[in-house]
């Protein structure tokens, strides 16, 4: 199996688990957003080290951590990483929460497309007229949200600019997936703590002897593992290619926003879906093609 292979593997993999994540989320919406948010990132970092532990690995973690922190912009980047994607974390949550399911699949959907242009602008990817056709249908979904609601659709195009730029920035950290995963969450750990000791502080922390709790606990294993997968595939694969992927988490969050949870689904909301819908059609229809072409020539 080729590098190419595994990390598509790796890749749409990390996007099954992300897609059902709605599904734990509203297990413990009783919890505010932040507080999850905290302990999410507290049981990821638990998990991470327990996990290099029982690996075997802890030398070779603080051989990888001492060569990445002699070279200051890797270091800069993962810590960056760690505060992009823990942002992206808190408004997920929250979306998910307060009934925006389909405004995070939507942001999902969109997410793709972000990662082509981030592509094109920082990694001289060079896309065909196809693919900018794909590129201006979104858009024109985005713009047509915009006009009918009233208002620019916030949380979806936040947490695509957020999630795209976390895989541009991996693409610069040059280290094991495990480790880069354990040290976001140690970049984040101080103010996860922080804030888990103020709403203990003014009593509105709802961690303790519950079934919420509880749930809450198994957030670091349905955090690391995806994260694993996804940056173990953006490190063998291109970044367009990473977009073309993402299609699998946003397509399992919109049936569960509209068939699980109730959520509205109106004319204005199928349009900006379906112009969003032809444009990842035809995005993955040409990367169907040169993926075709490549096989050729490596059979030829």
């Amino acid at each position: 199996m080729s590098e190419q292979q595994k990390g598509i593997i790796f890749a749409a993999n990390s996007y099954f688990l992300w897609g059902i994540l709605p599904f734990y989320w509203r297990l413990i919406d009783d919890i505010n957003a932040y507080e999850i948010l905290a302990h999410r990132i507290i049981w990821s970092f638990v998990f991470m080290v327990i996990l290099i532990i029982i690996l075997g690995k802890t030398r070779v973690f603080k051989e990888q951590t001492i060569q990445l922190l002699k070279n200051k912009k890797e270091a800069v980047s993962l810590f960056v990483a760690g505060i992009v994607i823990a942002f992206n974390w808190g408004l997920f949550i929250w979306a998910v929460a307060n009934h925006h399911v389909l405004q995070a699949s939507l942001g999902y959907y969109i997410n793709p497309l972000m990662s082509i242009l981030l592509g094109m602008i920082f990694m001289k990817e060079r896309f065909s007229k196809m693919e900018w056709t794909a590129i201006i249908l979104a858009a024109i979904g985005v713009l047509y949200m915009t006009l009918s609601i009233g208002e620019v659709p916030y949380i979806s195009l936040l947490l695509a600019i957020s999630f795209a730029l976390y895989g541009l920035i991996k693409k610069n950290v040059h280290m094991d997936a495990i480790f880069t995963i354990l040290l976001e969450c140690l970049a984040t750990l101080p103010l996860a703590l922080i804030g888990l000791w103020y709403l203990k502080s003014i009593d509105m922390s709802n961690f303790g002897y519950n079934i919420d709790s509880g749930i809450l606990l198994f957030s670091g294993i349905l955090t690391a593992i995806p994260l694993i997968l996804f940056t173990a595939g953006a490190t063998r694969i291109p970044l367009s290619l990473i977009g073309f992927l993402q299609y699998i988490a946003p397509t399992l969050m919109f049936i569960q926003g509209v068939f699980l949870y109730n959520e509205e689904f109106s004319t204005d909301n199928l349009i900006t879906f379906a112009f969003i819908w032809a444009g990842l059609i035809i995005y993955s229809y040409t990367k169907y093609q040169q993926y075709r072409i490549q096989r050729r020539k490596l059979t030829s």
